[in-house]
């Protein structure tokens, strides 16, 4: 099993939904900064919110386990092999991470 590693790409807000619906003082996520690295094998690292491992968990399976290392939907969505680009699920104030598969081996 190959070793993954997790960058944070970015945090947003997506303004007209704060607006509309966020809690007052709704902001970006703080749980996450940007180019925060994370590096894994099939396990949630210590401090990763559980909610967006949930959403990016599969991709990171794959990749521990040597799938797209090719690449993500023959090169429609990902270019480079051994990269999925993947975010959680906040529709106010989602994270993108950028998941890549590592030489090191677990």
């Amino acid at each position: 099993m190959k070793k993954v590693k997790i960058t944070v790409l970015s945090t947003n807000l997506c303004s007209e939904y704060a607006g509309k619906y966020g809690a007052d003082g709704c902001g970006k996520c703080t749980l996450f900064e940007e180019g925060q690295e994370f590096y894994t094998g099939n396990s949630k690292p210590e401090n990763f919110c559980a909610q967006a491992w949930m959403d990016i968990h599969h991709y990171i399976f794959a990749l521990t386990h040597g799938g797209g290392m090719e690449t993500f939907f023959n090169g429609s969505w990902v270019k480079q092999p051994g990269v999925a680009i993947a975010c959680c699920t906040d529709g106010i104030r989602p994270v993108t991470f950028k998941i890549e598969a590592t030489d090191e081996v677990i």
